[in-house]
């Protein structure tokens, strides 16, 4: 176990480390910080944390910077997350508020964190398998054709036309509307196929049961289809003004952004709602061991439906970046809840 003196020294060299972009040398940690003690002795420090693995030398400077080790100490025990200003928080709240569905909510916050912490913003489109229903509607387009457009509780509609096997007129129609939506709105999407499997048979007339099997099997489609590996992107731009931060070149990285799969795992599992940061090598894709990925879920209800997070170097500020994140993660949630 490190000492006190020593991971305030190591918090020292992460601060001015992601501050100036130079590396850090102990007359320098000396002159900026309060440590209480002599440059002699914050090198016997800095001698003890790169013998540790926390900071290291590069090979054209006599100042020290932090590793993956050293970050990830620096991310678990040393880094506050940092709160954003009021008018930083005014700012969010007037921007995503504006949003006039939920591609637009999704689109507005990958816009607003790019800005924020300068770093790649990733956004996961709400699952549809943790979602419950709000609506379903019904809406006659010819005698044998509909369009079924579902509704869900986070704001997501998915529309569906259905070719029927027969006309259906609008008194079967709307008792069909009625009696669907009587048994699923509020319901898990997960809950659904048992809760509508007799309805076919709950109609007297036999060429309406046939509409009403077909309707049915477009929904239980619809539940099922995994259009939750839906994400947006955006800010992959910033990336240039760290040049320097990738050891060779940005292309590993920039690759990998455009692997949608990748950006799901890196993101993680939704249901993992709580804050996750990975360091450099922690990424298990090649072409990001030299990114930071900080990631949290939202959504309505308290309940994580889905993630978002933002990709940088690891040369990254923390505090601020993980304070960005949980508060439009904070914000996008109370959208989805009041929409």
């Amino acid at each position: 176990m490190l000492s006190e003196r020593r991971l305030e020294v190591l918090r020292a060299i992460v601060q001015d480390y992601v501050g100036t972009e130079e590396p850090v040398g102990s007359k320098a940690l000396t002159e900026r910080h309060k440590l209480g003690v002599s440059p002699a002795t914050v090198r016997n420090d800095m001698a003890v944390l790169e013998d540790e693995g926390y900071i290291a030398q590069p090979h054209t400077s006599a100042g020290r910077i932090p590793t993956d080790k050293g970050y990830r100490l620096f991310v678990d025990r040393l880094a506050g997350v940092k709160p954003l200003s009021t008018p930083e928080r005014r700012a969010i709240h007037s921007f995503l508020d504006s949003a006039v569905d939920l591609d637009d909510v999704v689109a507005r916050t990958v816009r607003l964190l790019a800005q924020l912490t300068r770093q790649v913003a990733v956004v996961q489109y709400p699952s549809l398998t943790r979602s419950t229903v709000r609506h379903v509607e019904l809406l006659s387009l010819a005698p044998a054709r509909l369009m079924l457009v579902l509704i869900t509780d986070t704001g997501r509609v998915e529309q569906r036309v259905v070719d029927l096997p027969a006309p259906f007129g609008e008194t079967p129609l709307a008792d069909l509307r009625a009696r669907l939506n009587s048994q699923v709105v509020g319901r898990r999407f997960a809950d659904v196929p048992q809760l509508v499997q007799d309805l076919p048979e709950s109609f007297e007339d036999v060429e309406d049961r046939g509409t009403v099997s077909t309707v049915l099997a477009t929904l239980l489609e619809t539940l099922v289809e995994q259009r939750e590996e839906r994400l947006m992107i955006g800010g992959t731009a910033n990336l240039t003004r760290f040049g320097h931060d990738f050891p060779l070149t940005i292309r590993p990285v920039l690759e990998a952004l455009e692997e949608q799969v990748v950006l799901l795992k890196l993101l993680g599992e939704a249901k993992e709602s709580g804050m996750t940061v990975r360091i450099g090598h922690e990424n298990v894709h090649e072409g990001l061991t030299s990114t930071s990925v900080v990631s949290v879920g939202y959504g309505s209800g308290g309940e994580a439906v889905a993630k978002l997070g933002v990709v940088g170097p690891t040369r990254m500020d923390y505090p601020g970046t993980m304070g960005a994140v949980r508060a439009v993660a904070r914000y996008v949630g109370q959208i989805l809840a009041e929409s």
